[in-house]
This record gives structure tokens, sequence and C-alpha cells, in this order.
């Protein structure tokens, strides 16, 4: 399985896509969509929207399998202690899988009786590393392995908080492993620049890691992942199309030399995804 850091445009030279993948509420291999969208990578989430769904370590092995693609998939510390998330990065080693993001996922609703309790056993900084730790042969107790794993990491940033914070925590998570980073939805690019400035500040150095930008698509009544401006849903809500809304954020990007894009389906209300507008917006990406 080919890794996230092979594709990625400061290697290629070309814009690389990974796309954003719910995993079905259904353990039926039928369950999946027909087809995905035109991408470099799926990234299958971990339980969004806090639904039980398929596994995102085994839904992204069964993907490529199904359809041959190349995929990663996303594990939070938020729902398994240090042994469970190791054991459960084995698990998807022995599946064959090479890509993985650690997150923290949302929390629960404290309110809510039925909902779970986070464990939240480590911090996404102290996953990366020992992800890392893992792909030298150690496991959390630094013993040995029969054998290291070979694991691409990937962090989160958020682009939407203080920037000099997020910049600081892009550091640490640098420093404990991360291979390649991936962001919230972003409509303006002149914030990319200025995180790359904080970064540069808190630092010393330039950013030198893949950024892989979220690139929304909207979905008329549906949702999106973070806050999204109001301007952007009055013009779907108008009529607009979200393919043509989408691929003017896209070139907009480009403009700004942000080459790599994570390109995240508009939202059903219920959870279902528009893979068919994600399609019409990678083939124009494609384009330029």
């Amino acid at each position: 399985m080919v890794k996230v850091t092979d594709c990625c445009y400061e290697v290629t030279g070309r814009p690389a896509i990974i796309c954003d993948i719910s995993p079905p509420r259904s353990g039926n291999p039928a369950a999946l969509p027909d087809f995905f969208p035109e991408a470099d990578f799926l990234l299958v989430g971990y339980c969004p929207g806090r639904a039980v769904r398929a596994d995102s370590a085994m839904v992204a092995a069964q993907i490529h399998w199904q359809h041959g693609r190349e995929t990663a998939f996303t594990l939070l510390t938020r729902d398994q202690n240090r042994l469970a998330l190791q054991a459960h990065l084995l698990g998807a080693q022995l599946l064959g899988l090479h890509n993985v993001v650690a997150a923290a996922g949302d929390p629960f609703p404290a309110a809510a009786v039925e909902q779970p309790k986070a464990v939240d056993d480590w911090r996404p900084t102290e996953l990366i590393a020992s992800i890392a730790a893992l792909n030298r042969g150690r496991d959390f107790r630094d013993t040995a392995l029969a054998a290291p794993t070979d694991f691409c990491i990937g962090a989160t940033v958020d682009l939407g908080r203080d920037l000099r914070r997020e910049a600081e925590l892009t550091r640490r998570k640098i420093a404990a492993g991360a291979y390649f980073l991936i962001t919230q939805p972003l409509y303006d690019p002149a914030i990319a620049a200025k995180f790359q400035a904080a970064y540069a500040a808190a630092t010393g150095e330039s950013l030198s890691l893949p950024i892989f930008y979220g690139l929304q698509v909207l979905e008329p009544g549906g949702l999106a992942f973070g806050p999204t401006p109001v301007a952007a849903w009055a013009e779907v809500t108008a009529g607009r199309s979200p393919v043509e809304q989408a691929l003017e954020w896209g070139a907009a990007f480009r403009a700004a030399g942000l080459h790599n894009i994570y390109l995240l389906p508009g939202i059903h209300p219920g959870g279902r995804r528009n893979y068919a507008a994600a399609q019409s917006v990678a083939a124009g990406l494609r384009r330029g």
C-alpha cells in the first residue's frame, strides 16, 4: 500500500487529494458505496457524528481489497486506552494498512445519559509518539515487538483556533513523529500563510511537512465540518452549485500555493455523504 508522503505535491509536483469517507452503519460489505471520488487516498473517519459505524481501519482495508483504492484511517484517543489503541494499530498493520491520522475526537455531550464515557488515556500528540515508537519496534511499555510497524503518521491542525498556540501544538506533533498534516475546512487561503508565519515565529524554521488543506463541499440543507461562513451557506441556499463554489475555493487554494487538498464531501441530514458532488470537484481540481 502506498504512503501519503509518496504522493504529496512536494514529491510528485502535482496536486494531491485525500478524500474524507464515512464508514457505513453496517458490517455488510454491500453497504459500501459503489464508487468513491477520484482521489489519491480515501481517509476513513472513526465513528463520525459519534454514531456507531464500522471500524475505520477495517473499512479502509475492505475498500482497498474491494475497490483497489489507496486508503488511510483515522484513530481517536477519545474512545480507547493505550493498550487497545496499540492493539488496534497492530491489527491495522496486519491488514496491510500504512496510513493513519491521529486525532482526539469530538467530546460527548455531558448532558446525554446514554452517551459513552470518553477514555482519553493519551492526548493526540502522545498517540503520535506511541505510533512512532511502534515503528521503532517498541510498545507503550517499551517492550520489544516481534517486528516494527511501518505507519505513515498524520496529524490534524485546526486553523480556526489561535494560530500561535496551534503552531506550537503542531511543532510538538511533528517532534512526536507526524509525517503529514491535515486541516479543518479552510475558506480563506490567507489564514494558511498566517499559520506558516506563526510556525516560523514559534520554531525559527519553516514548516516543511506536507499539509492537506480542508476543502468543504457544502450540501444544501445539510451539515459541514466546523464553522462555515454564513455567506457560503447563503450562496448554496440561494441556488449556487456547491461544486462551482468548491472549485472557486480550490482555485484560490492553487493561487496561494496550496496544492495538497483534503476534500470533504457534503453531508446530508442523517449522515449520508454526497460523493457524486465530491467526484465532480475532484475531477475539476485535476483539470486545474
